[in-house]
């Protein structure tokens, strides 16, 4: 079985959990169609930033 030469420190144990924090996605709000969104993608009616990307058939 291994064991630890050293004891790890703060730092290196809080860079080790940085990544186990659970987090909910950031909300936006569309330009134009003030729909909300989340953060970098397309909103439900096809618009990215104020314009309109996919149109639906």
């Amino acid at each position: 079985m291994a064991v630890q030469k050293n004891k790890p420190s703060r730092s290196k144990r809080g860079m080790r959990r940085l990544h186990d924090k659970i987090f909910s996605p950031s909300i936006s709000k569309d330009r134009n169609s003030h729909e909300l969104h989340i953060r970098h993608n397309i909103t439900t009616k096809g618009n990215y930033k104020g314009k309109k990307v996919i149109s639906k058939k």
